[in-house]
Order: structure tokens, then sequence, then C-alpha cells
């Protein structure tokens, strides 16, 4: 990658952001409201989608920047790099004070993810990769450590959705392979199958760029699988934003079910 400080600058923007995030989570008055579609918007998304997009404009002008909370930038079809950001992915949570909620920060070459930061404020945690340089995590200050999928085939445990179960999930469920169920809000269900912490985690639903990039650069350089659930490969930077296939995060291709 020719942007070798691209996950320095990365990190640093998630960690500045999920600061931002923290001060206003221990406010009484998040600031909620609600967008054109329903969903909820809080002071916290404005103020992470501020910090990260300046950091990211002032180190790379010459890339696109695709984020949920700032108007399209057509231009960025055109451009072979591609930021695609969640200044915080699982707002939901968020307002329900639960912790489980992420800032997610990709970076796309050719539509592929290279490069993913999956920052978890609340807990203190940062999962990420970087094309070629394997993936990480690291709690608090400590050391980062390596992480890669497990290789389990039986005794499955399943990653959902913390706040419900689709039909889909619950037939998963009922499967004789699967031994646990495994509940997390947000990008947190597919680094813990990266982390080797669960095996699978299928989502039915349709999702949104911003909603998988970083996830997914993680998921790869764990060794692990990211599919649209179709098995057709999940690009960005695209046209249409929805992923509305839904996709699978597998440790092994033995476990896909659907």
């Amino acid at each position: 990658m020719p942007e070798q400080n691209a996950l320095t600058v990365a990190l640093a923007a998630a960690r500045e952001a999920a600061e931002a995030i923290l001060d206003i989570y221990d406010q009484p008055d998040l600031g909620i409201a609600y967008k054109d579609d329903d969903s909820p918007l809080t002071r916290a998304d404005t103020a992470s989608n501020a910090i990260i997009v300046s950091r990211l404009r002032e180190a790379f002008p010459d890339h696109a920047i695709l984020t949920e909370e700032s108007e399209d930038d057509r231009s960025r079809l055109d451009n072979d790099w591609c930021w695609v950001v969640d200044p915080l992915d699982g707002t939901k949570e968020f307002i329900k004070r639960n912790g489980e909620f992420t800032v997610n920060i990709a970076l796309a070459r050719r539509q592929r993810p290279v490069l993913g930061v999956v920052w978890v404020p609340a807990l203190g945690e940062v999962y990420y990769a970087q094309e070629g340089g394997g993936a990480w995590h690291r709690k608090g200050d400590g050391e980062p450590v390596r992480i890669r999928v497990s290789s389990r085939t039986e005794d499955l445990r399943l990653a959902v959705s913390r706040s419900h179960a689709s039909e889909g999930e619950q037939k998963l469920m009922d499967n004789a392979r699967v031994g646990d169920v495994i509940r997390a809000g947000s990008s947190i269900k597919g680094c813990l199958v990266a982390r080797g912490e669960a095996d699978i985690y299928y989502r039915f639903g349709p999702t949104m760029e911003w909603d998988t990039a970083a996830m997914h650069a993680v998921v790869l350089e764990a060794g692990g699988i990211f599919r649209q659930m179709d098995g057709g490969e999940m690009l960005y930077n695209r046209e249409d934003n929805l992923n509305a296939k839904g996709f699978y995060v597998l440790n092994k291709q033995e476990n896909l079910f659907v």
C-alpha cells in the first residue's frame, strides 16, 4: 500500500472520535434526532464524523470519502481510493447505553477493503488490519495481539444481533451444529469471528457499505471468509451503497449453511 501511514492516521482518528463519543455518552442529553428514514442521529454521530472526515482529508486530500453522516460526493466513483466510514455504528445501542457501539473506518482500493479499524469506545478495545499485515486486537493500553479465526467445524458459536433475531438467525440457532449463541451489537459480531471467539455470523437483512467495510478488512486478514449471501464478493465505493443481499462471515467454508 503506497500510503504506509494510512493505518496510523485511521487509528488516531478513531481514538479521537471515540473520546468525543464517550464525552457525550456520559451526558444526560444525547441530542437525539431522527433522519428521514426514522433512524436515530445523536450529537455523538455528528461529532465523530466531523473529527474523522477532517483527519482523513488533511492526511489524504486525493482520496474520496464515503461516510454515513455526510452528503455523498459522487465523484468518489472515479477514485481508486475511498475511505468508507461509519462514525458511530450502533446508534441504537449507544442510546440504550449498553456499550456495544463502534467507530468504523475502512479504506477501499479499487472497491476492495485493504484497511479496517473497528474501535469499541465503551470497552476500550480496537480491532484493526491492513492488507498483508494481519489482523490485530488491542485492549486499553495493552500490547496488540494478532488474531486468527478458529478452526471449528462442530459445536459452533453463532454470533447474532443483541437487539433481535431474524427468522434466518433463529433457524441457525436451531441447527444441530450450533452449540452456543453469542449476542453482540454492531460490527463487534464480525470481529468476534475474526478473533476466534465466535465461528459464524450471518446477516440476512440489508446493511450499508459503512456498516461492513472495516469489519470486512479485519475478517479477511484474520483468515476468515466474508461474502454476500449469494456467495458474491462484497465490493465498496459503489453507486448504490445498500448491501441488499445480506452477508455471512465464516471461520471456514465448511460452515456455510445457506
